[in-house]
Formats: structure tokens, C-alpha cells, sequence
């Protein structure tokens, strides 16, 4: 059985946990004064706008976004013409999300005076804090302008290509190789021709996508540009047989891929963010140290998948080790699902491993939760890269069997210290002395 979609994935887990919802449906409609927001128009509407934003970053299934969204539309009501509240659903448009870093739900933006660095709202999620927070950053912009203080840094069009276009890198045969083959980073690389009419118009979308795309990804994917009639033996190394041709370049593939988006600037910046994100680290195996960990993890989550790993003086560090690199494998594979990764060891936190019906089928163990369902699967394959796979597999298709965590809720987690690396140490008996004892004074009887 072929794995299924990306999409398909995410809704049928859902469907497993028992989400009453048949499709994932924005929190927002067109009758809300919630602007709906997207990659297509994202740009558009906030990056370029000279209006102050607060941008809610949610996913449908998601609890606590379903708890604020009324708050949320009574804000965006009473802040309409002053001040413009959008939504974006990040877990439809998840490249959207990763470009400003939303790893939990909800996450909400400020995008006043300077749009490329938005501001993280922390606030009370009720509609008057939210308006609070509107208020006194306008206020505090107001204060900015009339300090001489311009809007240059927000991403718009100026007219003046050059300052983009510092960030365009220029590539030759002489200087491809090193640059580009082998890079750890992402290049959108364009071949041109300087007579070519198409290359002309398309010169300032793709120097101003270069700098927008240079300080939304820290400089991991970056924008190039090749001169193909006098880098003619690279032309011809890549098959440029019209201009401008653009090609994607990773380190981890052989040939490169053709880039065959739109020529706008939203539209490189959009699939550049999405290349970005599907090359993003994997998340973190956090080991539950303390109650805030799991907590965390699992609220902030769609769904957390907690390991029960084996004692380490049954595997040593190096075969805990093994058992974590399987799981780093695991949460890479499905890391655009926003899941939560866990683990502890045997005995550790005993409480959870019975809520949780771990037991019966020994160490390694494993088990999905949904944590605003309270509702659990178990992994009943191999703890392996296949095993687990499988494991998620089944349950993204509405396959897989789940279960009421006991008591419906967490049980106590006990404070633990986190795992040093090492490999454990057996616990050091005391010596008995038995130098005084004289044997020949025992009764022969009890010899």
C-alpha cells in the first residue's frame, strides 16, 4: 500500500481520533471581518500594505484556535478600518507557517512598521487584549512616522531594483562548481540571455524575490543568476535551450529540477519558502523530563507520538542510540505534519506507560495520542524505521484501532533527570566484611 497524500494523511488521522469534522474547514468565512490568507495573496495584502496586521496562524483541528476564533472575529469587528485581522490556515498552507517559524497553534503576528520582522503577540486571547495589543502598536508606529522613521523595511516595491539586486548571486563556469555542487543550502539558479525580453521583465521580480527570500530563510535557499551566453559551458552542462530557464538545485539530488512557477515575486518567494520548508530540520526527540514537557508537546501538537525505550542497562547509550536515530528517521519523514516527537525510558514515568496500555507487548513501545481527544493508538509492529512507518501509515488512512487514555486524562509525570549520553551504571553493592567471623566457633550441626 502506497502512502497517501500529504492532505489525505492529515485529514484521515484526524478522522481516527475522532474528530467530528467530515473535511478540514477554515475557522473563518466571508461573512467574518477575518481576512483569509494564503500564500497566492500573502504578499499582496500584508507584506506590501501600509496598514498595521494581526495575523492568526491556526489549524482547524486544533483546540485552542477553535476556543479564540470567536474572540478573534469580535476583534477583527471592532478593529475594522483601523487596524486588518487576518487568518491563515498553516495547517493547509504549511509553507506559510514555516517561513515565520510557527511550530504550535495558535500562533499571532504583529506586522507593523517593519513587515519582514513581525512581532510575536503573547497577550491574553481575549478580543480586548488582541485590540489592546492593535491599538498601542499603532500608537507606537504613529510615534515612529512622525520621528522620521519610514516604512522602507516592510517589502515594497520602491522602484529601485538595485537595492534587491545586490542579493542575486552571480554564477559562472568558473565559480558554479564551488558555489553551488555540494551546497547545503537551496539554489534557484536563472539562466539568461541579456538580449532575451522575457529576462528583462523578469530581472526586478527576481532581484527583490532575492532579498525577500534571503532574510525570510536566514540565507538557506538563495537566488542566482547565470549568463548563459558567456557561461556557455554550463548552458550546455544543463541542457539551456531557451531564456530565462530556471533550475533548483539540492545537495541531496544529482540532476537538478526545473522550476516551472510562476514568474511573479510572490510566486518565487512562495515556492523558495516551500523549498525551505520541506528541507527544514527534524523536530527535536524531546525526553519527558517533567510534566511541562509532555504537556507541551502534546497540546501544542496535532498529535504526539511518545517511545518507550528500553532501560539503558538493557541496550547501553549505544543501543538507546539506535532506537532514537530510528525515530529522528521517522519524525523527518512526517515532520510537515506539525506531530510532537517523545521519548522516555522503561519504568520512568510507570503511570503513563499504564494509561497508555504500554506493557503487554515489551520494550521498545509506542503510541500516537491526540491529546484534545485524550484518545491513543499503540504500535504493534518492530520498533523500526518500517515498523513505525507502517504504524502511521495505518492510522493516516483510517485503519488503525485507538483507545480512551485511561482516566481520560494525563497521569502524574514524575521529574526525572534527562539522559546524560552515557551508558548506565549498575548500582554499587556494599562489601560485607567477614574477617571477624571465625567459623570454628559455629555448631557443627548447623554446618
Amino acid at each position: 500500500m502506497g502512502p497517501a497524500s500529504g492532505r489525505t494523511e492529515v485529514l484521515s488521522v484526524i478522522g481516527v481520533f475522532g474528530t467530528l469534522l467530515v473535511t478540514v474547514s477554515a475557522l473563518y468565512s466571508a461573512s467574518d471581518d477575518v481576512v483569509e490568507l494564503s500564500p497566492s495573496n500573502f504578499n499582496r495584502e500584508v507584506i506590501q500594505s501600509d496598514e498595521l496586521w494581526l495575523v492568526e496562524f491556526y489549524a482547524p483541528w486544533c483546540g485552542h484556535c477553535q476556543s479564540l476564533a470567536p474572540e478573534w472575529k469580535k476583534a477583527a469587528s471592532a478593529l475594522k478600518g483601523i487596524v486588518k485581522v487576518g487568518g491563515v490556515d498553516a495547517d493547509k498552507h504549511q509553507s506559510l507557517g514555516g517561513q515565520y517559524g510557527v511550530q504550535g497553534f495558535p500562533t499571532i503576528k504583529i506586522f507593523g512598521l517593519n513587515k519582514n520582522k513581525p512581532d510575536d503577540y503573547n497577550g491574553a486571547r481575549s478580543a480586548q487584549g488582541i485590540t489592546d495589543a492593535a491599538l498601542n502598536t499603532l500608537r507606537s508606529i504613529v510615534r515612529d512616522r512622525l520621528g522620521g522613521k519610514s516604512d522602507s523595511s516592510s517589502g515594497k516595491k520602491s522602484g529601485d531594483s538595485k537595492s534587491g539586486k545586490k542579493d542575486v548571486i552571480t554564477l559562472t563556469d568558473d565559480n558554479f562548481d564551488e558555489n553551488v555542487i555540494g551546497s547545503s543550502d537551496i539554489w534557484i539558479v536563472e539562466f539568461f540571455a541579456p538580449w532575451c525580453g522575457h529576462c528583462k521583465r523578469l530581472e526586478p521580480e527576481w532581484a527583490e524575490a532575492a532579498t525577500e527570500v534571503r532574510e525570510q530563510t536566514g540565507g538557506k535557499v538563495k537566488l542566482a543568476a547565470v549568463d548563459a551566453t558567456t557561461s556557455q559551458m554550463l548552458a550546455s552542462r544543463y541542457g539551456i535551450r531557451g531564456y530565462p530557464t530556471i533550475k533548483i538545485f539540492h545537495k541531496d539530488e544529482d540532476t537538478p529540477v526545473d522550476y516551472d512557477g510562476g514568474r511573479s515575486k510572490s510566486d518565487i518567494v512562495a515556492r523558495a519558502l516551500e523549498l525551505f520548508a520541506e528541507n527544514a530540520p527534524a523536530p527535536e526527540m524531546k525526553e519527558i523530563t517533567n510534566e511541562d514537557v509532555l504537556k507541551k508537546t502534546c497540546d501544542d501538537h496535532q498529535l504526539c507520538i511518545v517511545a518507550v525505550l528500553p532501560h539503558i542497562l538493557d541496550t547501553g547509550a549505544s543501543g538507546r542510540n539506535d532506537y532514537l536515530d530510528v525515530m529522528k528517521a521517522m519524525g523527518n519523514k512526517y515532520k510537515k505534519k506539525f506531530w510532537g516527537w517523545l521519548w522516555t525510558e522503561a519504568g520512568a514515568q510507570a503511570e503513563l506507560e499504564d494509561s497508555l496500555g504500554i506493557g503487554g507487548f515489551g520494550y521498545p513501545a509506542m503510541a500516537a495520542i491526540n491529546a484534545r481527544k485524550m484518545k491513543y493508538a499503540l504500535l504493534k509492529g518492530s520498533f523500526s524505521e518500517q515498523g513505525i512507518n507502517e504504524f502511521l501509515r495505518e492510522l493516516s488512512v483510517g485503519r488503525g484501532s485507538t483507545s480512551l487514555v485511561k482516566g481520560a486524562a494525563f497521569p502524574k509525570i514524575n521529574n526525572v533527570d534527562s539522559w546524560d549520553g552515557k551508558d548506565g551504571q549498575l548500582p554499587v553493592e556494599e562489601d560485607i566484611d567477614l574477617s571477624d567471623v571465625d567459623l570454628d566457633d559455629l555448631d557443627k550441626d548447623e554446618l
